[in-house]
């Protein structure tokens, strides 16, 4: 009986670390496991809640027990889901200097850029099993509501700049209606229409204090877990260098204003591939461009030299994502 305890005992420890739960003591990096020094990640497997947090100007009580258990589950969630969070921390370094920018250009908080996070893991090519599609996972109605292009060649929700603008309209739109921005961010998951039935049903504004289903439930806790991931990565065992982050590509810009029968061969007398091409503008989801309005285009071409990783300029965003 002894020994089949301890056997039991022995595989379960293995059966942590071959997954990823990593035991008391450990911390995660991008080149090894190794035992960290530090007394509270020695001690401690869960990262503390906080009594508070700050999204969009206002400070969230966080000491009830519900909210406390709810933020409590979304903490664990992205400490212990290694891949997914440092993969988020690596891409928000070529991406959030982009968000930030049309975020504070268009008047809208800067913590919206943490819904970005959880929408798409901060992936441009992101898409749900719904249909979603892009960084800010919108649905095709929804896209062209808000001005953006939907069709078999061009498909706006993956242009970086142009559905973060969208978004920003969404967004206004919610918050004229709404009054406060921790709703707004609880609209975007399960819509205006049927946060609103919900606050009169149960007489209540605050989204934080209606009850909802589990995904729009656990929907702003996310948003601020990650907020305090990518505040401090350290705290959740996340150690990495600045060259282990993404940094952005330099490009050049050809304004197109005609049809392009063949993408492939465009990108060749660019200089580059077709894979390139699509990668630079995941906006282009055919193998040709038909404009016959003759709308402006801008194709983004990397430069041909520094496209290449060199790990000398990679620079990180934040200083606090990295350990170095």
């Amino acid at each position: 009986m002894k020994l089949t305890k301890r056997l039991y005992t022995l595989s379960l420890t293995t059966a942590l670390f071959v997954t990823g739960f990593l035991l008391p003591g450990f911390s995660t990096s991008c080149t090894a496991q190794t035992e960290t020094t530090s007394s509270s990640s020695s001690v401690y497997s869960c990262i503390e809640v906080p009594k508070s947090i700050n999204f969009c100007g206002t400070e969230i009580d966080l000491t009830r027990y519900d909210r406390r258990e709810r933020m409590d589950r979304e903490l664990m969630a992205f400490t212990y889901m290694h891949s997914t969070s440092l993969q988020i921390i690596k891409r928000a370094n070529r991406y959030f200097p982009i968000i930030e920018s049309i975020l504070k250009e268009q008047g809208v908080p800067d913590d919206f850029k943490y819904l970005m996070v959880i929408e798409s893991n901060v992936n441009p090519l992101a898409r749900s099993g719904a249909g979603a599609a892009g960084l800010w996972q919108f649905m095709s109605g929804t896209a062209r509501e808000f001005g953006l292009e939907v069709n078999h060649h061009v498909d706006e929700r993956y242009h970086v700049e142009k559905s973060t603008v969208a978004a920003c309209k969404y967004l206004k739109q919610a918050y004229r209606k709404f009054g406060n921005w921790e709703t707004v961010a609880a609209s975007y998951n399960a819509g205006q229409g049927r946060i609103s039935q919900q606050q009169e049903k149960q007489y209540t504004d605050n989204a934080l204090d209606l009850y909802l289903v589990e995904e729009t439930s656990r929907y702003v806790y996310r948003i601020l877990a990650v907020k305090l991931l990518l505040t401090d990565p350290a705290r959740f065992g996340f150690h990495l260098r600045a060259s282990d982050l993404y940094p952005p590509i330099p490009y050049r810009t050809i304004k197109v204003t005609e049809d392009i029968d063949d993408l492939a061969r465009f990108a060749k007398g660019q200089g580059i591939n077709f894979s390139l091409l699509k990668s630079m503008n995941p906006w282009l989801r055919g193998s040709s461009l038909p404009n016959h309005g003759g709308k402006e285009y801008q194709i983004r071409i990397p430069d041909s030299t520094e496209m290449y990783y060199n790990p000398r300029v990679t620079h990180p965003h934040t200083p606090a994502w990295v350990s170095e």
